[in-house]
């Protein structure tokens, strides 16, 4: 890929046709005026999500395993080769700048934050306020100095004002050895600002984590893109896929930017998953409302859409709040 992502002048954008993010008068129209005129689907109780108990491995799964624990949303505990990663912690009750207003959480971290096991590496995809929490950062700062924090380009400054001391940023395709994984940046089809006048200013991005024996993609927060099957020729084939599925409602303002269900299935297999054996792990669902469709619809519609490719069930983890699996 060309750098074609890199604005002139300064900053990032999406570089592929019909991929701008949405402006800021769409999202006008939409919350003025099409949540004004069209009735939004029932939300389930919250009591329909459910939270296990983590079954993590402390301190650390052996060299051979691979375990994944979903914390919520983007959140998640990836036990691999050794290292324990943790990619967008997200442990604050709002994803929002402030504590008293914003969208606040359904269901509590699947793993209580002073229960973590140490915390090697710590990946981010992007500054929004659901994947890029403040109170997380300088939590986590404090709590594992010792961490390698791999950001995208740009938001290295905000972890290291935060306390992170071993920070990298990254731009698209490129590398770090972390131990004994070898951590790609790879290409994601969305956008970064945390207000009104820094659209772009840094970049967003999805990880790939590549061990003797183990393969993991996190895609990040995005839209469908054409580059799902390069990553995987780069880095594949992957043992595990960690895709969004939420947050895709209305579609015309948020095509761009999150995948839908089906989306999401057609970017599955797209890196190679329906012929390597690779597991599909869903997320950015089922935490925090965010648009319009129902809190439980994405992951029923990624079923369906699962079943109509015509994949192997068993390779489909719909994981609960706090579920542990591992290979």
């Amino acid at each position: 890929m060309t750098a074609s992502h890199h604005r002139p002048g300064g900053g990032f954008r999406n570089p592929w046709a019909n991929a701008a993010a949405p402006a800021f008068g769409g999202f006008l129209k939409w919350v003025l005026v099409q949540r004004l005129t069209r009735p939004r689907p029932a939300d389930p109780p919250h009591s329909a999500f459910h939270r296990l108990e983590p079954k993590f491995a402390a301190p650390r799964a052996a060299l051979d395993r691979l375990l994944v624990t979903w914390v919520g949303h983007s959140s998640f505990l990836l036990q691999v080769g050794g290292l324990n990663v943790l990619t967008d912690p997200m442990w604050s009750s709002r994803a929002s700048p402030v504590r008293f207003a914003g969208p606040r959480r359904w269901v509590a971290p699947g793993i209580d934050f002073a229960t973590l096991p140490p915390i090697d590496l710590v990946m981010l995809s992007h500054n929004h306020y659901d994947h890029l929490d403040d109170r997380t950062v300088r939590r986590l700062a404090a709590r594992e100095p010792r961490a390698t924090w791999l950001v995208p380009l740009g938001l290295g400054r905000f972890v290291r004002a935060r306390g992170a001391r071993d920070v990298c940023e990254h731009d698209w395709w490129q590398e770090t050895p972390i131990g004994p994984a070898l951590v790609a940046c790879t290409p994601a089809q969305h956008f970064s600002s945390r207000g009104l006048r820094d659209r772009g200013d840094t970049l967003w991005c999805g990880w790939a984590v590549r061990t003797n024996l183990h393969r993991v993609f996190f895609a990040g927060d995005t839209g469908y893109h054409p580059e799902f099957r390069r990553i995987a020729e780069r880095y594949g084939p992957f043992d595990v896929a960690l895709l969004p599925i939420g947050g895709y409602e209305p579609r015309w303002f948020m095509q761009p930017v999150h995948m839908n269900p089906e989306e999401a299935v057609r970017a599955f297999r797209d890196l190679g998953g329906g012929g390597h054996g690779t597991v599909m792990i869903p997320m950015h669902w089922g935490t925090f409302k965010l648009t319009d469709e129902a809190m439980d619809e994405p992951p029923i519609r990624a079923r369906v859409a699962w079943r109509e490719a015509g994949l192997a069930p068993e390779q489909f983890w719909m994981l609960a709040h706090g579920e542990t699996r591992g290979l």
